[in-house]
């Protein structure tokens, strides 16, 4: 049982990471300035990361952004709500899962966490403030602002998807 749930520490670390830097971004950085320009902070006084103060009432990459406010709250609040809560089932009566896909099971639960604590508590959307350059790849020149919990959502999807496609290595052999 202490291993299903000692991972939820990652769980509650991102949840807290993301909601206290999210904090600080919408007191310290404003949407926008009183001549409709953005407020940009290059960090390193370089191009390649900026922190920026948008929101996003959407989903990733603003998928959905065009729909009703009618439909919103079904599709980006009450849908991710049923599939958490499947996963934590899930995660609770499956005896499936390495140690390695219980960590990072839990960093997706964290991440989508966090982007509903802001769906539900924040109605200009899910803050969003990490703005990388993209150079041209897929067309972009900066990839979609995104946030702490958008970061741990993905990277813990890959690393999932990566631990079901790759073999685990077998343990190593004792000589007699």
């Amino acid at each position: 049982m202490k291993g299903k749930l000692l991972p939820f520490i990652l769980t509650a670390c991102i949840i807290l990471a993301d909601q206290g830097v999210k904090s600080v971004i919408v007191r310290r950085w404003p949407l926008e300035a009183p001549n409709g320009m953005v407020f940009i902070t290059r960090v390193f006084d370089s191009d390649f990361l900026w922190i920026i103060h948008v929101r996003n009432k959407a989903i990733a990459f603003s998928i959905g952004s065009n729909l009703p406010d009618t439909v919103r709250p079904a599709l980006f609040i009450v849908l991710p709500v049923i599939v958490l809560g499947f996963l934590l089932w899930y995660y609770a009566r499956s005896k499936e899962f390495s140690g390695l896909q219980r960590w990072v099971v839990a960093g997706i639960i964290g991440g989508g966490a966090g982007n509903m604590i802001d769906r539900i508590f924040r109605p200009d959307g899910v803050v969003d403030f990490i703005s990388v350059a993209f150079y041209g790849l897929f067309g972009l020149d900066r990839w979609p602002t995104f946030n702490i919990a958008d970061a741990s959502v993905v990277v813990c999807c890959i690393l999932l998807l990566l631990s079901l496609i790759l073999p685990p290595k077998p343990p190593p052999r004792r000589n007699a």
